[in-house]
């Protein structure tokens, strides 16, 4: 009698917080996309990322129903990109897929990002071509940002991306190897390199509840996207410096031009303004910038966990031991 051969593991990574309103419409959506697979085998890996509402609640009950349903149960809320990176260490699948429990990146896209992965592509990430129910604000920033990124960026970073993508097992074993914890992964996905495409498709609607993403956060995020891919910010610290010193320069010559050739000025006043305005602003900037980095330095040396898991339902021996985690509970 000839074995069955054994198909392909697709895992599918939703991180989650807070998400009590639309994660029954997510599960639904989900389980019809695995429903339409074709010789593949899914798993569905929920990281709650210490959600203060009934999210782990709901989704333990979902796990219990379903054995392609797991769930990693952080301690506390560590952030969206640590969850997604707790998602890819526990994922044993052939290929890897990210996309957030809000539905805006619609589910359905995946099959599109199969066939592609199928055509030997490793990375197929999603490119968004409308961004429906967003303000224009945020929109105008995210845009710029990209911008801005690839300009200060040595590592060229796709325009109007998010982390919704498929990776091949080989850039999930890589992701895996860099044990850095300022985490922008889809940064790190476009370092590593590989065979990668776009897929372009359009944003939805987040389907119920708030954005986790406010302002603060997004500055945030896009800080450690700069800092985390770039040095170009020390370097110009310098240029900033040596502008100042231009621009204090002419001060002092114009404040010499008035000492000597008019009658209007106060004694000591212009100058001492200029080296205070000029010196003092170009200093603070540059010691800000060298401080980002430094801290960076300072919290990869701690070398603590990137995140602590409390609890992991529906895995086997496998998915734990992959964890940067300790394990508290295994079910």
């Amino acid at each position: 009698m000839i074995e069955q051969l054994k198909q392909p593991l697709l895992s599918v990574v939703i991180p989650c917080y807070n998400e009590e309103e639309v994660i029954g419409e997510t599960m639904k959506r989900l389980k019809a996309f695995c429903s339409e697979i074709v010789n593949l085998d899914v798993e569905l890996i929920f990281v709650d990322d210490g959600s203060r509402d009934k999210t782990r609640e709901l989704l333990k009950n979902y796990a219990a129903e379903d054995a392609r349903i797991k769930l990693i149960g952080f301690a506390r809320n560590f952030g969206h990109q640590i969850a997604v990176t707790a998602g890819i260490d526990a994922a044993c699948g052939d290929a890897v897929v990210l996309i957030d429990a809000d539905l805006q990146d619609p589910p359905e896209v995946i099959h599109e990002m199969i066939v592609k992965w199928r055509e030997g592509y490793d990375v197929v990430y999603g490119t968004r071509t409308e961004r429906q129910g967003e303000s224009i604000f945020k929109i105008a920033t995210a845009r710029s940002f990209y911008r801005l990124l690839n300009r200060l960026s040595d590592v060229p970073i796709p325009l109007d991306t998010g982390d919704f993508r498929l990776m091949s097992r080989p850039v999930v074993d890589t992701l895996r190897a860099m044990p850095e914890r300022d985490r922008f992964v889809r940064g790190l996905v476009s370092w590593v390199g590989f065979k990668q495409i776009a897929l372009p498709y359009k944003r939805s609607v987040r389907f119920a509840g708030e954005s986790k993403y406010p302002l603060r956060k997004m500055l945030s995020f896009a800080i450690d996207g700069i800092l985390s891919f770039s040095t170009k910010p020390l370097q110009m610290s310098i240029t900033l410096g040596m502008l100042c010193a231009c621009l204090a320069m002419s001060g002092i010559l114009y404040v010499l031009w008035l000492r000597l050739f008019t009658h209007i000025w106060v004694e000591g006043w212009t100058a001492l303004m200029i080296a205070v305005l000029f010196l003092g602003g170009i200093q603070l900037i540059s010691v800000g910038i060298l401080g980002e980095y430094i801290g960076r330095i300072y919290n990869e040396i701690k070398n603590r966990p990137l995140y602590v898991v409390q609890e992991y339902l529906g895995f086997n021996q496998t998915g734990p031991e992959m964890s940067r985690s300790p394990v508290i509970n295994k079910s």
